[in-house]
């Protein structure tokens, strides 16, 4: 039998599909997972995949031997008591806004596995990798789209840890249709591992977010678009007698919601970035981190509850965070690597960029920005300049909505290895975003077999994140 994705190309209208957009009664959903009023309307999800080095950017330690803290120094920031490390200037600024978590905590220095903790918050084995749902794939299924963008976007959503590359960002057991609209599609180069990056790229890309999927196919008006897509449905309607429905809803998503992100010109701008100002774009900087976080910004603003900003593994600048120094990466030592434009200091950039913005055009008292990596790097700096997985300890950090910024939650020994006060895992961090979101953690959610799950299996909430 041909299968349903070659029926979509020769209907000539598959590249429209989004995924997740399905249009269904929300009451049940949201009784069952007890939804209530939170403190956010919408979550920027700021994913670093790969592994941010802890010492080199939030939790410094000056104190330390050279084989520890490297060359770098720390820096005053805006909120006395707190340092970050000079690779930070930006963000040392408005501190104030920030609650840091320097007890990031877990017991998995795999990527793999820490990667689908971190993204779902649930603990996996091999086997599980895609099983369980994003975060944002959870938000997704009990909010729905809004203002007639997808529930659940990922900014490009292209990275893929390995080898071999695996797409992490699934919709797990609620079905493919919660997986994020990834403004990337899939990644030209996915296995990011192979080859050596040259000695020093430069940070400056122009790189096209305008969604594949939201352009219209050659000398196709929206008149003639809408014809194809009345004929499409007749044609579907004979396909989904021939297949099982839930199968057919997993694989096409939402075609309807696909249609009107084309054709809605207020959507469509969305998605725009030469509508920013040239000083815009400086302030984020003139990066792909920077581009991707300006994007989230105005996803926001048009309405989108759920943006995730991926910057993991890149064809331009290899494995970003993930810098054991191997000869095959050609990376510096980590701590001249972590100063160049595409690493820490352009996070920094990017991220300062992004709450600033937010504060200024009054989105961030309703936005949650939550900066997530799935572990730490080791304190020890290894033999080659790099730093390693380090799952014990790592460092994280909140703003936005009903976030208690200028605090420093948790402590971690003189050398940064493991915390000396409570440690938080991947759990915790979701319990937190689904609390400032209103959705109860004890709530449950049918599978697509109609099994409950719940929305977390463990984990709590971070009280002292929020004022």
């Amino acid at each position: 039998m041909e299968s349903l994705f070659s029926r979509r190309d020769a209907l000539k209208v598959g590249a429209l599909t989004v995924s997740g957009q399905l249009l269904p009664e929300f009451t049940d959903r949201l009784t069952a997972a007890a939804v209530e009023s939170g403190t956010a309307d919408s979550v920027i999800y700021l994913w670093m995949g790969g592994g941010v080095p802890h010492l080199d950017s939030f939790d410094p330690k000056p104190d330390a031997p050279e084989t520890i803290r490297g060359t770098l120094t720390d820096i005053a920031t805006n909120t006395p008591g707190i340092r970050f490390n000079e690779t930070c200037p930006n963000l040392a600024k408005i501190t104030d806004e920030l609650a840091v978590l320097r007890t990031f905590s877990h017991d998995s220095n795999d990527h793999l596995l820490s990667q689908v903790y971190t993204l779902s918050g649930r603990k996996v084995t091999k086997a599980q990798l895609f099983t369980e749902p994003n975060i944002g794939s959870i938000v997704n299924y009990l909010h729905g789209p809004r203002n007639g963008l997808p529930g659940y976007i990922a900014v490009p959503g292209i990275t893929r840890p390995g080898p071999p590359p695996h797409n992490l960002f699934v919709g797990g057991w609620l079905g493919n249709q919660y997986a994020p609209f990834c403004l990337g599609g899939q990644p030209d180069n996915p296995d990011f591992t192979t080859g050596k990056v040259v000695e020093n790229p430069s940070p400056i890309a122009e790189e096209d977010l305008n969604p594949k999927e939201l352009s219209f196919l050659e000398d196709l008006s929206g008149t003639r678009l809408s014809k194809r897509a009345r004929l499409r449905e007749q044609l579907e309607t004979t396909l989904r007698d021939a297949e099982k429905r839930q199968e057919f809803e997993t694989i096409e998503g939402n075609y309807s919601s696909a249609l009107n992100l084309l054709l809605s010109e207020k959507v469509r701008s969305a998605f725009d970035l030469s509508i920013e100002s040239n000083a815009t774009r400086e302030r984020y900087g003139k990066t792909k981190l920077g581009g991707r976080c300006l994007m989230a910004r105005r996803l926001v603003e048009a309405g989108a509850r759920f943006v995730m900003v991926d910057y993991g593994y890149d064809h331009d600048y290899g494995n970003l965070w993930d810098n054991h120094n191997a000869a095959s990466q050609n990376f510096p030592h980590t701590s001249e690597l972590c100063k160049r434009g595409y690493h820490v200091a352009g996070m920094d950039k990017a991220f300062a960029a992004l709450i600033g913005d937010m504060r200024e055009r009054g989105l961030l008292d309703r936005t949650l920005i939550v900066f997530l990596t799935e572990f730490g790097r080791t304190p020890k700096i290894n033999g080659n300049g790099g730093r390693d997985h380090w799952g014990m300890c790592g460092s994280l950090f909140f703003a936005g909505a009903g976030v208690k910024g200028g605090q420093v939650i948790g402590e971690s020994d003189k050398e940064g290895a493991y915390p000396v006060t409570r440690g938080y895992s991947p759990a915790d961090i979701a319990a937190t975003i689904y609390h400032s979101l209103g959705i109860s953690i004890e709530g449950r959610l049918p599978d697509m077999l109609g099994r409950p799950h719940p929305v977390l299996d463990h984990g709590q909430p971070i009280a002292e994140v929020f004022a």
